[in-house]
């Protein structure tokens, strides 16, 4: 899943690509909004609200979409061929003169009044990435469920907006806890430094391509995808387990020394890209996701 720091890149390649530029094509593929049309219009501007992509017209409307786990924006010059999947999986296309973003398999599409935008994003925390961010608000957003586990909390939007699957494995790394610990269990100096180290962590990798959390080249995750294999401060086998709401679980890693506190049976692991961003190119947290020749 696309977390903050991508998501602002993919915003900040978007508005490079359409911001201040009229569309000269628009189509927008889901039902409800099929025949809505807004060609002829400037966009004013594309932001990142947490893990919410907002790209706002002239004339107080909004196209919201979110990515979820699989969706992408691609730009393309109006000479390359568009490859970010088969035709049936585009959901938006938005053209100026030069170049076409073109959205794939956006689970969140809609347009609404640029005024309206806090009925999509206001249950939204302190944005990590925002102008909106106040490390106080965040932490009293986490200290107000003291039994909920931390990695849990971490990755509830409405505490602080930005942080996915593979921040909370690498910041309950960093403050030593287990992601299952309860928050009111954490030390106050613990608790108190969390939001300004996840702040400073997305800040690090908003305009990297490849994510990192221990400034190493050779070693750019501290657990995250690590399972089985050493940890990188006391050399214990890094261990994997599932943590979840009950509505979807996410994969989990933890040091088992490094991090002492209660942990769930370890489970056999199956690594991802060691990045911690997706493997395919086309998807928002490649290097080429939305402007595949130009680096960010």
């Amino acid at each position: 899943m696309p977390e903050g720091d991508t998501v602002w890149q993919t915003a900040r390649r978007l508005h490079r690509a359409l911001g201040g530029r009229t569309l000269i094509r628009c189509e927008l593929r889901v039902p409800r909004f099929a025949t809505a049309d807004l060609t002829g219009r400037t966009v004013l501007e594309v932001a990142a609200r947490g893990k919410h992509l907002l790209t706002r017209f002239e004339g107080d409307i909004t196209l919201h979409t979110h990515l979820r786990m699989d969706g992408a924006w691609w730009v393309y010059p109006d000479e390359e061929r568009w490859r970010g999947g088969p035709g049936h999986q585009i959901r938006a296309v938005l053209s100026v003169p030069g170049e076409t973003a073109v959205g794939y398999r956006l689970p969140v599409l809609e347009l609404l009044r640029t005024g309206d935008e806090e009925r999509a994003v206001g249950h939204l925390g302190p944005d990590l990435l925002g102008p909106d961010w106040d490390p106080d608000a965040a932490l009293a957003n986490l200290r107000g469920d003291p039994a909920r586990p931390l990695g849990e909390a971490l990755l509830d939007q409405r505490n602080l907006a930005g942080i996915g699957n593979v921040y909370k494995s690498e910041l309950c790394f960093l403050l030593h806890a287990t992601p299952w610990t309860p928050v009111g269990q954490l030390p106050e100096e613990t608790l108190h430094r969390l939001p300004g180290l996840a702040r400073k962590l997305l800040e690090a990798n908003r305009d990297r391509i490849a994510r990192t959390t221990t400034g190493r080249r050779d070693q750019r995750l501290y657990v995250y995808g690590r399972a089985p294999k050493p940890c990188l401060r006391c050399g214990t086998p890094v261990q994997l387990g599932d943590q979840g709401d009950g509505a979807r679980e996410r994969p989990t890693y933890w040091c088992p020394v490094c991090q002492p506190g209660p942990a769930p049976r370890p489970r056999t692991a199956v690594r991802p890209d060691p990045t911690g961003r997706a493997t395919r190119r086309g998807t928002a947290g490649a290097p080429g996701a939305a402007r595949p020749r130009r680096a960010p």
